[in-house]
C-alpha cells in the first residue's frame, strides 16, 4: 500500500502541491481572524452546579471580578497638596471610559440623619475640596470616626489607603479591556512619579490583562525561537540549506493551520491554546528528520534519486502515520474530558497532529523530486566519528552491560517512587507568574495590608420575600461575616447589615459606638429613617447602599468578601470551616446558603483540569496499547514497548515530588505531552526492528545491532529537536509554562535513553520467545510490506 501511495504521491506531485500551498493560503485569511480569550471560567462545564450557581449570582447582582485596586502608602495623603493631587487622580481614572465608578478616600460619604425629612442624607465627606489644612484635618477625623471604611478604603497597619475601580463587565470580555487598564496603570504611574512613592495596582482585571497579553507576546515570541533553533539543529545535522528550508516550510504550512482550526472551531487563543503552534514546531520537525534522513540512507547505497525517494516514503510513511498517530491521541483524549478549555486544546492538537504529518507526507517527496540529489557533504553526517562511537557504546551497553542497565533503572524507579508520594495538587489564582514580578509583589502587599483582591461571594436565600430586611436574618448577617473577618484570610466582608450599622451610627449623630445592627428596642425609632422605598427619580443615599447587596424582591443577600489567593488546597478547608457556623446561624430549614464567586469558580475549574488530565493520560495508556496491539501482534512486544515509555514519566513525577513542584493543570499537562511523543521513538525502533529481522533469518542479535546502528542516529537527533524545543518554553515567564517546558523536555531525553538502553536490552532478553514467534511469522503480520 505506501509503495502505491509512494507512487502516486510523486506521480501527481505537482497537483498535490498546489493544492497544499492553496488550501494553507486560505486558511492563513482564517487565522489572521483568531482573538484572544478573556475568559477564564472555561475550566468549568456548563453543567456543573458551582458554575450554574455562579452564573445565577451574576444575572442578579452582576459580574464580581471587574474590580481594578489602586493602593498607595504614605503619611502625606492628608497634606493639602498631596490631597488635591489624589483627588485629581481620582478624577481622571473616573474620565477613563469603561470606568463605570471608583471608590475612594475623596469620593467618601458620610450618612446625615435629616429629622425634617426623615431621611439620611449622603454627603461627600471632602466636597467641596477644602481650601485650608486646618479644614482637611477636621474632615480627616470625621472620615476616620466611620468604621465603615476600615480596612476597605484605608488599613488599619500602615498609613496605606485603598481606590477601588470598577470597569465595564463587557468591555472586561473583550480586547477593549487592555486600553482601560493600560490607561489605569498610566494614570496611576504618573501619580506615583510625582510624588516618588511606588503605587500599587491589583485586582482579577488587571491579572487577566496582563497574563492574556503575555500568552500574546510569548506566542510570537516561542515561534520565532522554536523555528529558529531547529533551523540550526536541522542545519548543523543535514548540512543543507534545502533541507532546513523544506522542514521550514513544513511546519510554517502547520502553525498556520493549527492556528485556523482555532478559529474555524469557534474558539479563541487560551494558555492551552496559545501552546499549540510551537507544539506543531516541535512535533513537526522530526517527520522531517525521519523522511530525509531515510531520503539520505537509501540515496547514499542505491544512487537512485527515485528510487529512494519511493523507498523513503514506503519505509518511513507507516512509521510517521503510527508516530503522529500516538502523538495526535496523547493530546486528543483531551476532548473527552468535561473542562472546555482541555476539549478545545485536545481538539485543535490532535487534528493538526494528523495535519502536519499529511503535510510533511505531500510536501517533502514532491520537492524532493525537483532538487537536485543529494551531495556527499548533506550524507556525510551518517558516518560521523562521534556518533560513530555513541552507537559503538550503546550496543555494547546492550549485549555486555543488561544486569547493570536494569539495576540502574530499578534504583532510579525506586528513588522516583518515593518522591512521587511527595506530590501535591494545588494550585493559585496567580500561580504562573513569578514571584519576582510586580504584578505578584503588588498582589501580596494588598493582601498583606487589605487581606486580598480575590472575590468570594456568600449568597443567602431566606425562601421568603422580603426575608433579608428581617431583624433576625440581619442580626444572623452580621454575626457571620464578623466570624469571616477574624479570619486572617478574609478581609471584612460588605453585606447589608454593613449598610444597616453605618445607618444606625448615622441616626445616632455619627457615634462610632453606635455602628451595630439595631436591636428591638431602637428598630422603631430608626425605620422610617432606613426604609427601603424611594421614588425612582430620587433614591435615597441609603437604598442605594443597601439594594446593592438584596435582589429585587429581598429575598436574597449576598456577603462579598475579598480574600487572599490561598490557592486550591487551602480554599475548600477554609470554606468547610464556614460551613457549620453558616449552618448553625441560619437554619437551613428557613435558608439557603451558597458560596460562589471567582475564587471558587477557579478552585472547581482546577480541580476539573486535574481530573481530566489524570484521565485522559489514562485513556491515552489505553488507546496507545491498543495501537501498539495492532502494529506489532503481540503481547510480549506489547510489554516491551510500554515499559521504556513507562519509566521516564515514574521518573519525572519524582523529581516533581522532590523538588517540591506541585500537580496543576500545567505540570500535569507534562505526562499526557510526553507519553504521546516518546512513544514515537519506541515505534520508530520496533519498526525499523521488523524491517531489518527479516534481513538477518530472524537473527535477533544481529538485528538489535543493526537497529540500533541505523535508528540510533536519528532518534538522537530528534530527541534533541524536541529536547530543544520543549525547553524553549522554560524562557516563559508564566511559572507553569517553565515547569512543562524543563519537565518534558526532562521526560523526553529520558524516553530516549531508555528506548536506546532498556529496549535493546529487553528484546535481547526476550531473544528466545521472540525468535519462535518470528519462525511461526506471527510476529509482524500487520506490516507484512509489498515488494
Amino acid at each position: 500500500m505506501w509503495q502505491r501511495l509512494a507512487g502516486l504521491v510523486l506521480k501527481y506531485r505537482l497537483a498535490l502541491l498546489a493544492i497544499l500551498i492553496i488550501s494553507t493560503g486560505i486558511m492563513a485569511w482564517f487565522a489572521v481572524k483568531v482573538q484572544l480569550s478573556y475568559d477564564f471560567t472555561g475550566a468549568v462545564p456548563r453543567s456543573n452546579e458551582k458554575y450554574q450557581q455562579y452564573q445565577e449570582f451574576k444575572r442578579k447582582f452582576g459580574e464580581d471580578g471587574n474590580m481594578m485596586v489602586v493602593s498607595v502608602e504614605t503619611d502625606s495623603l492628608f497634606q493639602l497638596d498631596f490631597f488635591r493631587d489624589y483627588v485629581k487622580l481620582n478624577d481622571e481614572i473616573r474620565k477613563i471610559p469603561a470606568v463605570e465608578n471608583v471608590l475612594s478616600v475623596p469620593i467618601a460619604v458620610n450618612m446625615i440623619k435629616n429629622d425634617s425629612t426623615r431621611k439620611l442624607d449622603a454627603r461627600q465627606i471632602f466636597s467641596p475640596i477644602p481650601q485650608d489644612q486646618a479644614t482637611l484635618d477636621s474632615l480627616k477625623d470625621v472620615f476616620f470616626s466611620l468604621p465603615f471604611y476600615k480596612g476597605l478604603l484605608y488599613s488599619p497597619k500602615v498609613p496605606a489607603f485603598l481606590m477601588a475601580v470598577n470597569i465595564n463587565r463587557d468591555t472586561l470580555n473583550s480586547k477593549a479591556r487592555i486600553n482601560v487598564v493600560q490607561a489605569v496603570q498610566r494614570v496611576a504611574g504618573d501619580f506615583g512619579e510625582r510624588h516618588k512613592i511606588d503605587v500599587k495596582l491589583s485586582g482579577l482585571p488587571l491579572i487577566r490583562t496582563i497574563m492574556a497579553t503575555k500568552v500574546k507576546d510569548e506566542l510570537v515570541m516561542f515561534l520565532g525561537i522554536s523555528l529558529v533553533l531547529t533551523a540550526v539543529i536541522l542545519l548543523l545535522f543535514f548540512r543543507s540549506i534545502s533541507a532546513v528550508l523544506m522542514s521550514m516550510i513544513v511546519v510554517i504550512m502547520g502553525v498556520i493551520w493549527s492556528v485556523a482550526t482555532i478559529y474555524l472551531c469557534g474558539f479563541k487563543i487560551t494558555l492551552l491554546t496559545g501552546l499549540i503552534p510551537p507544539l506543531i514546531v516541535v512535533i513537526g520537525i522530526p517527520n522531517c528528520v525521519y523522511f530525509l534522513n531515510k531520503y539520505h540512507t537509501e540515496y547514499a547505497v542505491h544512487g537512485d534519486k527515485m528510487f529512494a525517494l519511493t523507498r523513503m516514503v514506503q519505509k518511513m510513511g507507516i512509521v510517521t502515520l503510527f508516530t503522529n498517530l500516538t502523538a495526535a491521541i496523547g493530546f486528543g483524549v483531551f476532548y473527552f474530558t468535561d473542562s472546555a478549555i482541555l476539549k478545545e486544546f485536545g481538539i485543535v492538537a490532535g487534528i493538526n497532529i494528523m495535519l502536519i504529518f499529511l503535510i510533511s507526507f505531500i510536501f517533502l517527496p514532491a520537492v524532493l523530486s525537483y532538487l537536485p540529489p543529494p551531495k556527499s557533504k548533506h550524507t556525510s553526517y551518517l558516518d560521523s566519528p562521534i556518533f560513530n562511537k555513541l552507537l559503538t557504546m550503546l550496543n555494547t551497553l546492550a549485549f555486555r552491560h543488561r544486569p547493570a542497565i536494569y539495576l540502574i533503572t530499578g534504583l532510579m524507579v525506586i528513588g522516583a517512587i518515593l518522591g512521587m508520594m511527595r506530590l501535591k495538587p494545588v494550585g493559585f489564582i496567580v500561580d504562573d507568574i513569578p514571584k519576582s514580578d510586580k504584578l505578584y509583589k503588588d498582589l501580596k502587599y494588598i493582601e498583606q495590608n487589605f487581606k486580598g483582591v480575590m472575590p468570594l461571594e456568600i449568597v443567602l436565600d431566606t425562601k421568603r420575600k422580603n426575608g433579608v430586611v428581617n431583624l433576625k436574618t440581619l442580626e444572623g448577617i452580621d454575626k457571620f461575616t464578623r466570624e469571616i473577618a477574624e479570619k486572617p484570610q478574609f478581609a471584612r466582608p460588605l453585606s447589608v447589615s454593613e449598610g444597616i450599622k453605618f445607618a444606625r451610627q448615622a441616626y445616632y449623630n455619627g457615634d462610632s459606638t453606635s455602628y451595630s445592627v439595631p436591636n428591638q428596642f431602637d428598630i422603631g425609632f430608626l425605620a422610617p429613617y432606613m426604609r427601603m422605598k424611594a421614588t425612582s427619580d430620587n433614591p435615597t443615599a441609603f437604598t442605594k447602599l443597601v439594594t446593592s447587596f438584596m435582589d429585587s424582591t429581598r429575598q436574597v443577600a449576598r456577603i462579598s468578601v475579598n480574600m487572599a489567593d490561598v490557592g486550591s488546597q487551602e480554599l475548600p478547608r477554609l470554606l468547610d470551616s464556614l460551613r457549620p457556623r453558616a449552618a448553625e446561624i441560619f437554619d437551613t430549614a428557613n435558608y439557603k446558603v451558597t458560596f460562589t464567586g471567582t475564587s471558587v469558580i477557579f478552585l472547581e475549574g482546577s480541580r476539573y483540569i486535574i481530573n481530566g488530565l489524570l484521565e485522559s493520560i489514562a485513556l491515552a495508556f489505553v488507546l496507545i496499547v491498543f495501537c501498539m496491539l495492532y502494529l506489532f501482534r503481540s503481547w510480549r512486544m506489547l510489554i516491551i514497548s510500554i515499559v521504556p515509555n513507562i519509566i521516564p514519566l515514574i521518573v519525572t513525577a519524582g523529581v516533581m515530588g522532590w523538588l517540591g513542584i506541585a500537580i496543576k493543570p500545567s505540570t500535569v499537562l507534562v505526562f499526557s505531552i510526553a507519553l504521546g511523543i516518546a512513544i514515537d521513538v519506541t515505534i520508530r525502533f520496533l519498526v525499523n526492528f521488523k524491517q531489518e529481522l527479516e534481513h538477518h533469518e530472524s537473527n535477533i542479535s544481529d538485528t538489535v545491532r543493526q537497529t540500533i546502528n541505523h535508528t540510533g542516529l536519528s532518534i538522537i537527533y530528534t530527541s534533541m529537536i524536541l529536547f530543544a524545543g520543549f525547553m524553549i518554553f522554560a524562557f516563559s515567564e508564566f511559572g507553569g509554562t517553565k515547569a512543562l517546558g524543563w519537565l518534558t523536555s526532562l521526560t523526553l531525553v529520558m524516553a530516549m535513553i531508555t528506548n536506546l538502553t532498556i529496549l535493546p536490552a529487553m528484546l535481547l532478553w526476550m531473544e528466545k520467545a521472540l525468535l519462535k514467534k518470528a519462525r511461526k511469522k506471527e510476529l509482524w503480520k500487520a506490516l507484512d510490506e509489498e515488494e
